[in-house]
């Protein structure tokens, strides 16, 4: 069953990512008190980068897995598989609501660190029903690889294999216990 998957949705961007990660970038430089120097540059050289980094952000719901694309001088591609997605949570915190942005945090079975996401998307535009359609999805997914699984053709096999070793060792058992 090698079907190519097909794109069924692609996830727009709001342009105000790029005012917030500005915003972002410029308060971390005030915490941090040594980086205050450094703000001008940020804003020219930022801005530039910034636009360029927002033309080349992709996120796409196939039927088989969530894509993203990233970058402008380090380039970021991943692809995760449907099935492999636990669950996808909002974050807002005070800057990211000025903006009108959220956070989706997508997180795998796979994910190695607690609190941590696989992927985090900033400021996808309809970002409720992007979650929900993935959410969907992924249930068609999962539903369908769980019956494809109970009707393949090797599980009498498989039965069959399973009964053989019950068998043995009820007879390794009875040998112990003798």
């Amino acid at each position: 069953m090698n079907t190519k998957a097909v794109v069924l949705q692609e996830a727009s961007f709001n342009p105000k990512i790029k005012s917030y990660i500005l915003w972002y970038g410029s308060l971390i430089s005030v915490l941090t008190v040594v980086l205050i120097p450094l703000i001008p540059f940020w804003l020219i050289f930022g801005s530039m980068y910034l636009n360029k980094y927002f033309e080349r952000l992709e996120c796409e719901l196939t039927t088989r897995s969530l894509r993203f694309k990233k970058g402008y001088i380090f380039h970021t591609e991943r692809t995760i598989p449907l099935d492999k997605i636990q669950d996808l949570t909002f974050k807002e915190g005070p800057l990211l609501k000025h903006f009108g942005l959220s956070i989706l945090k997508i997180e795998t079975a796979g994910n190695t660190g607690q609190g941590t996401s696989d992927l985090s998307l900033i400021g996808i535009i309809d970002a409720f029903e992007f979650r929900n359609l993935v959410f969907e999805q992924r249930d068609k997914v999962t539903d369908n690889s769980i019956s494809s699984a109970s009707a393949s053709p090797g599980n009498d096999s498989t039965n069959e294999i399973l009964i053989e070793i019950r068998d043995s060792l009820k007879r390794i058992e009875e040998k112990i216990s003798d």
